[in-house]
């Protein structure tokens, strides 16, 4: 029998880039998984691929999270493993410029939207049951420009490490995952040219001893470990760093 026969696994943002690979991984290793999206047609083309149920939801609309509560709860009943992976970097930009559309959205959708899928999603967790969040190195570093992505990730180790507190009554643990620079379309998303991504990525590996990026999959292999109690049951408030050494 395979390691997650057996469990209900939500992903948050699974239809493509590390959200993905996690749910491709714990599908491989047993587990009944629904992922979302905001984007329909790639959220159902992505669930086809790999066979996962799919629901259009954006994390920043608390409306959807509340939906996709009643949905899991109509399908599955209960959660054992909840991977909330959906976040977006924003647009790179000084303290000085940030317009307060841009600093909200980042908010909303990092912060706010994993905070309530978090206490939503709570009276359905199984005890025993896994919550891992989808942190960044960025959380307690301190770089230019990106102030509000960084802050997002911040909060978000906060409230992950209470959760852990809270929920440890219940057998419940609460872990983050912390990637350094990942191969995923997350930097096309920050409104950058070819150029531009091309600098970024030579100076990142450039900054990472291991001279690599990490790749999605690699990422995905942990939220299995944190997913499964046999490996990881005494493991919760703790933040894994995946970054090739660069933060070393």
């Amino acid at each position: 029998m395979k390691k997650l026969s057996n469990k209900i696994a939500v992903v948050t943002g699974g239809n493509s880039g590390i959200g993905f690979a996690a749910a491709k991984e714990l599908i491989s290793e047993g587990a009944t998984v629904m992922i979302t999206g905001r984007r329909k047609e790639a959220v159902e083309k992505s669930a086809q691929e790999i066979g996962a149920t799919p629901f259009i939801a954006d994390q920043a609309n608390l409306d959807d999270i509340d939906l996709l509560k009643k949905e899991v709860e109509k399908q599955f009943g209960k959660v054992d493993i909840l991977f909330v992976n959906a976040g977006i970097t924003g647009t790179l930009t000084p303290i000085e410029n940030m317009d307060v559309e841009n600093f909200d959205q980042v908010m909303d959708i990092n912060f706010r939207g994993a905070y309530f899928t978090l206490s939503k999603f709570i009276p359905l967790l199984n005890e025993g049951a896994s919550v891992i969040f989808l942190s960044s190195i960025v959380a307690s570093t301190y770089k230019p420009n990106s102030s509000a992505y960084q802050a997002s990730k911040a909060a978000l180790n906060s409230i992950a490490k209470t959760a852990a507190a809270e929920l440890a009554p219940r057998k419940i643990r609460v872990n983050m995952i912390s990637p350094g620079p990942i191969k995923t379309e997350i930097m096309n998303k920050a409104g950058l040219d070819e150029e531009a991504l091309k600098n970024i990525k030579n100076y990142l590996i450039d900054q990472i001893p291991l001279k690599k990026m990490g790749t999605a999959e690699e990422v995905a292999k942990l939220v299995t470990y944190l997913s499964d109690s046999e490996a990881s049951g005494y493991v919760t408030g703790t933040e894994i760093v995946i970054d090739g050494g660069m933060t070393l």
